[in-house]
């Protein structure tokens, strides 16, 4: 049994997973007061939500939602004496298309990011696998770098629009899908994947 923590996007997300059967969840699209809503949404699952180990969005994603996230994992990890695991928002919203039956071989996902940048990754079906690295592009150089016709992500449409082809789907990161990840997929540390390099500068 694990519990499943997913606050990287505008969605506050957690589930309860035995195996591949989805015990308890509670998802909602919140847009910001992740803070506010996790812990009692983690409350209102069958025994407050301990399981024997906990999975959470590592990102790319919302700064503060990211923290949110990783902070009550680590300190429920450490409350239960239990391991924590990471995962990517993009893996998971791949492997949430590639669960439709009719989904393509091939997607890109890509999500807003900061200054104007898209984060864009690209990924197989059969077996699943990334085809490129993370990236932090500008549109232009997105639409450059996929070569999939079927686009992921609330960067999707912008980017089939700019485009002029291929197909948009939204998704949004949903915690009880991450039994649809790989097991490599979803053992990364529990670390934040930020996608790009800070702003900030140190001071010469």
């Amino acid at each position: 049994m694990f519990l499943a923590i997913d606050t990287a996007s505008d969605t506050c997300s957690v589930a309860l997973i035995d195996g591949d059967t989805i015990v308890a969840e509670r998802h909602e699209i919140v847009g910001r007061g992740h803070a506010e809503k996790l812990v009692p949404m983690i409350a209102e699952l069958p025994d407050s939500g301990r399981a024997d180990a906990i999975l959470v969005d590592c990102g790319p994603g919302s700064f503060t939602g990211l923290r949110v996230g990783l902070a009550t994992a680590r300190a429920l990890g450490l409350g239960w004496s239990v391991d924590v695991y990471g995962y990517s928002a993009l893996a998971l919203m791949a492997a949430m298309a590639f669960s439709d039956g009719g989904a393509a071989d091939r997607l890109a996902v890509t999500i807003l990011g900061g200054h104007g940048e898209m984060f864009v990754q690209r990924f197989s079906k059969e077996p699943f696998a990334e085809i490129a690295p993370l990236a932090s592009l500008q549109p232009e150089a997105a639409i450059a770098a996929i070569e999939e016709p079927l686009l992921v992500g609330n960067a999707a449409q912008e980017l089939v629009a700019l485009a002029g082809t291929g197909e948009a789907m939204s998704l949004f990161p949903r915690a009880a899908d991450v039994r649809l990840l790989p097991e490599a997929f979803r053992a990364l540390p529990p670390k934040p994947i930020y996608g790009r390099a800070p702003d900030a500068r140190p001071s010469q």
